[in-house]
């Protein structure tokens, strides 16, 4: 009777071969791990980015709604006479006209955000 040995059997009796096929298969598995955990980071990133949007959005549209109906609340409940209701209903038909009547800022008068690196900073030490 004939015994075929491969390769691999070959190679698992050189304990060298063996710790360069375990190292290579760590490496490997360190790469995917790499990948999927800035897959991952992204997507994370991009929903907490969502959630903070959100969160401004909404945390203006309730301080705006909150301050407009309180007004007009406010407006309404006092007498046609007032003078606090006619010093709101002035005040408000001001703040419309000059928002009609507002100029535009031209888009090259306005400033560029400041472009962030992309990577963290390094510290710089002090020479001992």
């Amino acid at each position: 009777m004939t015994t075929n040995t491969s390769g691999s059997e070959a190679s698992e009796s050189n304990p060298f071969s063996a710790l360069g096929d375990a190292l290579e298969a760590a490496a490997e598995s360190l790469g995917d791990a790499r990948a999927d955990a800035t897959a991952s980071a992204k997507i994370a990133a991009a929903k907490v980015q969502l959630g903070v949007s959100n969160g401004a959005y909404y945390t203006a549209y309730g301080v705006s709604y909150g301050l407009v109906f309180s007004g007009v609340f406010l407006t309404e409940l006092l007498p046609s006479n007032n003078p606090v209701r006619r010093g709101l209903e002035a005040g408000a038909a001001a703040a419309i006209d000059a928002a009609a009547n507002r100029v535009p800022v031209p888009a090259d008068e306005v400033a560029e955000p400041p472009v962030l690196e992309d990577g963290p900073r390094k510290k710089s030490r002090k020479p001992d």
